[in-house]
């Protein structure tokens, strides 16, 4: 709800509108601590996969506090481009930028063991897929036909059930626990559940600012539980700087066809997300339609917010919907007031002993977080699917599609023949998923022969609306 002592309706309506500092930057703050957790745990999945990350013994460790202080930086300078706009680029709107979970499985297989050095590989493709996605913004309206709320849904629902076996391993002990004693031991279960049992409580039970931010708050709930139980390791922040710079190409960058392939294709998806999220926040917050201009804006600010990530060491960058809630609750439409949240990631980000203190969080209390979110993220793709009419045509495609999709994931070992590139293309689930239903969904007549018109029987008609991130 509005708080009318900020300004007048017509005030919080407007973008270009400055309140009083004192509650503009309590409010900005706000904007990217709701999505603060949210923006790190990528960059901690990652190198974990690749093997620095949590409860590994390599020597890369401190890597991941690179990436994730680059994480915090690049959310903010990619936020400043959206807000403030340089030109074309940018849609000059509240919009809050962070790390898309969506490129997470596509990475995945990339650098799924094999250390720091795979990492250039990445960055490879996040600058030429940010590009890729910029060169969208060209024609963005113009391919949204092609990923209807079947496709979309559908690739939300994979990128959701592509990560929940990420969250139990880590809430479990992590990786590198594995065939370990204490794998899936009581104590981890432990931290884990506080944060889930926190989590789910402040989100259901608590309002404002509060249930938004329910998440980092069961988070901070978990690492208590972790620093009275003497889980919490403090070694690292000591031998962390209190201030640095990006690096440029601090882990290289090498250009393969798989990531290159993998990162463009990802961006189709990613660039439809930011349309949505640009609607909503004008819609919430303005009460009206997003222009063309906003749109198109906001798709360059995307991409090439997301090329230079990658020129740093950074993750894709993408719009965050949890922003577009908290217009909706707030009604205060100023950039300017997410410009001071920007300028604050901006800063966190310069400091490397904030990216310390974040990896001093013990992997099952980041679990139990982790497990809701991705489980979330599985809740807004099925909330986007009820928007499908259910006819014989959209769940043979919606079959089909998932079935190889996630079959190929949970067996890579089924396609050993194929050349490497597709290979890694192909398990990652969720292009393969994607392709399959965008391909179909083009060619198969809209009535399948012998199909009535009405919908199948069962009820699985429906409306919704859910959140791509």
């Amino acid at each position: 709800m509005a708080d009318n002592s900020i300004g007048t309706a017509e005030q919080l309506r407007d973008p270009n509108y400055t309140p009083p500092l004192a509650k503009a930057i309590p409010l900005g703050i706000q904007h990217v601590l709701a999505m603060f957790v949210s923006n790190v745990t990528p960059a901690i999945i990652i190198c974990g996969a690749a093997g620095f990350g949590f409860g590994s013994n390599s020597p890369d460790f401190p890597q991941m506090i690179y990436m994730i202080q680059m994480s915090i930086f690049f959310a903010g300078v990619a936020t400043l481009i959206q807000t403030i706009g340089v030109g074309p680029v940018g849609a000059k709107l509240p919009i809050v930028q962070g790390t898309s979970f969506a490129f997470i499985p596509i990475m995945i297989p990339l650098v799924a063991g094999k250390g720091v050095d795979a990492i250039a590989v990445l960055m490879g493709g996040v600058i030429v897929g940010g590009f890729f996605h910029a060169f969208l913004g060209l024609f963005i309206g113009k391919i949204r036909f092609a990923l209807p709320p079947l496709v979309t849904g559908l690739v939300v629902t994979m990128i959701g059930l592509a990560l929940v076996k990420v969250g139990i391993q880590y809430a479990a002990g992590g990786v590198p626990a594995i065939g370990k004693p204490e794998y899936g031991s009581l104590l981890n279960w432990s931290m884990a559940g506080v944060v889930i049992v926190v989590t789910l409580g402040l989100k259901f039970f608590a309002r404002g600012m509060v249930s938004i931010s329910a998440v980092l708050l069961g988070l901070i709930a978990g690492y208590l539980v972790a620093l009275m139980l003497g889980q919490v390791n403090f070694g690292n922040i000591g031998n962390a700087a209190s201030f640095a710079l990006p690096n440029p190409l601090h882990f290289g960058v090498e250009f393969t066809a798989a990531a290159i392939i993998g990162f463009c294709l990802m961006s189709f998806v990613s660039a439809v997300e930011t349309v949505g999220d640009v609607s909503g926040i004008t819609k919430g917050g303005a009460g009206r339609e997003a222009t063309d201009k906003e749109i198109q804006g906001a798709t360059f600010a995307d991409g090439l917010g997301t090329a230079v990530s990658g020129f740093f060491g950074a993750l894709p960058n993408t719009s965050f919907s949890q922003n577009v809630g908290l217009i909706a609750m707030t009604g205060v439409m100023s950039r300017t007031v997410v410009t001071i949240g920007a300028v604050f990631l901006i800063l966190c980000g310069m400091i490397p002993k904030v990216g310390a203190i974040i990896a001093t969080i013990p992997i099952e209390v980041l679990g139990g977080g982790v497990i809701v979110m991705f489980g979330m993220v599985v809740a807004a793709g099925m909330s986007m699917l009820s928007d499908v009419h259910w006819n014989r045509r959209n769940m043979v495609i919606f079959a089909i599609s998932i079935s190889l999709g996630l079959g190929l994931q949970l067996e890579p070992g089924a396609l050993q023949y194929l050349p490497g590139t597709w290979k890694v293309l192909a398990t990652s689930g969720i292009l393969p998923a994607a392709l399959i239903a965008i391909v179909l969904n083009l060619i198969l007549p809209e009535e399948l022969a012998g199909e009535a018109t009405e919908e199948v029987s069962g009820g699985m008609s429906g409306h919704g609306e859910g959140s791509l991130k």
